[in-house]
Parts: structure tokens; sequence; C-alpha cells
């Protein structure tokens, strides 16, 4: 008798437990128990579920994937006001990346080892030219540039005597930009058909497909078991291994390097990340962190993430804007007409930016019609918070919806237009729309933004100036998503300009 009144009132008491406990939630959808809403999610395009979510429940709703309490927001109002706060600065619970990076690195690392690394991060992007006048950013720019006339010459080489050439830009595309965030993270860079440059550019492809944010591994660890999954773990683990191993051999030649230097009675200048990283972890300030934050374990998945994030987020980028280029050739003319204004025995220059508001304004619409990271970089609520009037709980993944909050109509009329206007003003000058976030915002906003506005500027305009593009049948423009929304494959038209 007294057992089954101790049932009854467990029961009541969970239920009332419950039913407060969703109403402090935000509002959402019915899911399984176990599964929560996976089984309604598409794989390929999980931005569009979260975003037709958003159109029914509002700008912040709630529902479980597998075992992960999920909120998702999709007002750009609301993601600064929440990524603002300490406690949401933590990272999402997700079994691959969580399992894998142990909490190492710079994008899965929180707590004193993110704020550390991160200011790290900030300061040696600055020395290496990072700012906005300085003979540092003149050598960057240089750099940037060398790797740009190599595309250039690149392209150029498989050109007929009619000065075109139809192919797949991607293979000298990731060449090239990846060879720049090479030499910037590691020190080096490399020829095209070298075999271990190939293997690091395939390794981190791949993995940058198998750890998608959307994935159901990331929810229900127990899939692991299953062949499908076991073989992606096996890729991720197995490859890790190697690429540190890989990474080890770069580090000890950049130390030998650096040791040389110190010997001869000379004072280092970094030039990569790699030196920067070993300077620092000489100094005595660091000794007290030195096993914890400077470690050779830290340092390697450091290294993977800076080098896999610089060189996805901004090859995605630069794909997409050269796709769109080819199916809008009007929008292109109009670039090409500004730039016309420069020099014509030279590529375009970052003193050039200013007067070149509709070119800097096709490169952030390209950026805005297909977010590269449509669902963020989720975020972790590391303690209990209140935000819009409702409770998001500790250990819960907060996903910004960077896709919905850029093919929102309420600020971007006809979102499925390509058209750069969206950001000239009434002056006729570029400017950046408070609903525009494509590094995301607050604390961990992406800390690499402005090296990548260079980047971007610098290649993009490059090419626009040196190439008319042009796309012989339809492109599809929906892409691949992973962490990032990658194009299709797709073959286009180059033709030198006169």
């Amino acid at each position: 008798m007294y057992i089954f009144i101790a049932v009854a009132i467990i029961i009541v008491a969970t239920a009332l437990w419950w039913i407060n406990d969703q109403h402090s939630l935000p509002p959402g959808p019915w899911d399984l128990p176990l599964l929560g809403f996976l089984p309604w999610l598409d794989p390929e395009h999980p931005y569009e579920t979260l975003t037709s979510l958003a159109k029914k429940y509002g700008t912040i709703y709630t529902f479980n994937l597998g075992t992960v309490r999920t909120i998702v927001l999709s007002d750009h109002k609301i993601v600064k006001q929440a990524f603002m706060k300490d406690a949401l600065s933590g990272r999402a619970p997700l079994y691959v990346t969580h399992g894998i990076m142990k909490g190492h690195g710079l994008i899965c690392a929180e707590g004193e080892l993110w704020k550390d690394q991160r200011k790290f991060t900030s300061y040696c992007l600055k020395n290496f030219g990072v700012s906005k006048f300085g003979s540092k950013r003149t050598e960057l720019e240089s750099m940037i540039l060398k790797h740009v006339e190599n595309l250039i010459k690149e392209i150029i080489s498989k050109m007929n005597i009619n000065g075109t050439v139809t192919f797949d830009p991607f293979e000298d595309l990731r060449h090239s930009v990846g060879t720049l965030v090479c030499q910037l993270v590691f020190g080096r860079s490399w020829e095209k058909d070298n075999e271990l440059w190939k293997w690091l550019l395939f390794t981190q492809e791949e993995g940058t497909k198998l750890v998608g944010v959307s994935g159901p591994l990331n929810f229900l660890p127990f899939l692991r078991f299953l062949p499908k999954y076991k073989k992606s773990m096996d890729f991720l683990v197995v490859n890790q291994k190697k690429t540190h191993e890989t990474y080890s051999r770069f580090i000890q030649e950049e130390e030998k390097v650096l040791n040389e230097l110190i010997e001869s009675g000379k004072s280092p200048e970094p030039t990569s990340f790699v030196q920067a990283y070993l300077l620092e972890r000489q100094k005595d300030s660091k000794a007290n962190v030195k096993d914890k934050f400077y470690s050779d374990v830290q340092l390697h998945h450091f290294l993977a993430d800076l080098f896999g994030a610089g060189l996805d987020t901004t090859l995605t980028t630069v794909r997409w804007y050269v796709l769109y280029m080819a199916t809008h050739p009007k929008i292109q003319d109009r670039i090409f007409e500004e730039l016309s204004v420069l020099p014509k025995d030279r590529l375009p220059c970052l003193d050039d930016l200013p007067s070149l508001p509709y070119t800097e304004a096709s490169i952030a619409e390209t950026q805005r019609i297909r977010s590269v990271v449509p669902l963020g970089i989720p975020h972790g609520c590391m303690e209990d918070i209140e935000l819009d009037g409702y409770v998001l709980p500790k250990g819960s993944m907060v996903v910004a919806l960077q896709w919905a909050i850029h093919m929102d109509e309420k600020h971007w009329p006809n979102p499925d237009e390509f058209n750069p206007d969206r950001f000239i003003n009434a002056e006729g000058r570029f400017f950046k729309p408070e609903a525009f976030i494509p590094f995301q915002t607050g604390k961990r906003m992406c800390v690499g933004d402005e090296l990548a506005r260079i980047i971007l500027f610098l290649f993009c305009s490059s090419l626009i100036k040196t190439f008319a593009i042009s796309a012989e049948s339809e492109p599809d423009l929906t892409g691949e998503c992973g962490i990032t929304l990658n194009p299709k494959p797709h073959t286009l038209r180059f033709t030198l300009r006169p």
C-alpha cells in the first residue's frame, strides 16, 4: 500500500515538474523519446527544416535532437542578446566534436582555455598585419596577392588560343586559398602536386563533411557501433592521429629555425601561428599554464582548427562568389565597370576598397544568400539562463540559425534574389545592415573575420578584373551541407578580359 502511494506521489511530482519545465521553455514541436526530432530533420538541408519551424513557432523555439536539448534562435537581435552572455560562451555537447576534440583547440575550447587562446589568436593576427594600416599590413597584402597571382596564372595556363577555358575551378581555388592559409598557420606553402599536401586537403575536406552539426551521431552516440557510423568515426580518429603526427614534424622544423635565430643573438619575429605559439610558451609568464594551455596536444588541435576553419569557410565563400558571378552577368559587368577605374597594370589592393562599394557589396550579398555556416557554430548553456522571457536549461545546445536570419523577408525583401544593392546606402557607400552576421556575433564571433574580409576582397575582385566568368548551363545553387554549405560540382567558362 505504502509503496503504491509513494510511486503515485513520485509520478505526480514528476508530471508537475515536467509541466512547469515545459512552461518555462520556449515553444516547439513534439518529438519522440530518445530520437527527439531527428526523424523529421532533413539530412541534406537541415537549415531549411529549422527555418520552417521558426515560421511556425517563432524566433526562439526548442526541441530535442536525440538526447540533446536544442534551442534555436532565428532573429539577429535575440542572437546578439544571447551571445553576449558569459553563460552562453560554452560549446554544445555534441558527441563527435567533444568526443574527438575533448575540449582542446580553439573552436571547442571553453572557459579560461578558450579566453587565453582567443586572446593569443587575436594578438597574432594583428602582428601578422590584420590591421587598418602599417608595414605589416602591406606585407600581409603582398603575401595574399602572390597567391592570387599564382591562381590567375594557373587559370590562364589552361586556356586555349582564344583565351577561354571551361572547367570546374574547385581544385585551383582550393590549392590557392589552401596554400595561403597553410602559410599563415604553418609557415609553409606547397606545390599543387605534392602528395602530402593533397592528403592534408583530402582529410580536412572529408573530416568537415563527417562532423556536420546535424549528423545523427552527434546526438545518438550508440550509433557508432553500426558499420556506417563506425567507419566514419574510424576515419576521423585515425586521420586525426596521422594529421597530428604531421603537425609534429612541422613544429619541430619551425622550432629548429627559431632556436638557430635565438642562438645567433637575433630576436625572432614570428611569421606563422606555429612560430608564435612556440615563442609564447617559452615565456616565463606562461610557465604555470604551459601543460594545459600550451601543451603539444593543445597546439595540435589549435593548428587543426585554424587551418580547417580558415580554409573551409574562405574557400567556400570564394566558390559561391564565382558561381553567382557566372549566373548574374549584369551584376558582374557592373562590378567590372567599377573595377575599370583602377590602373590596368595591377590587381586591386586594400587601398582601393573604399572606392569599390559595389564590389564589396557583391561579396557581402554572397555571404548573405549562401550562409557558409547555415546553422552557425552551436553554443552551449553553461548554466540556466533567462532569454526573451524563457529559461534555457544548463547543458542545452543553442543554435543561431544564420540561414533563417539571412533569408528573413522582413529584413531582406525577395531574399532568394541575388542583389548587392542591399548593401549600398543612399549616398552610394557600402554599409552592413544589423541583420547581416556572416561571422556570427557576440563573445565567440569568428576571431578571423577581418582577415577573411581581406582575403575575400583581394581574391574576388582580382578574379573579376581579370576574367569574364559565365555558365554554359544553369548550375545547381542549392549546395551540399556538412558543417559548411558548399556548391555542388559545376563547370564554368573563364575568358581572359582584353
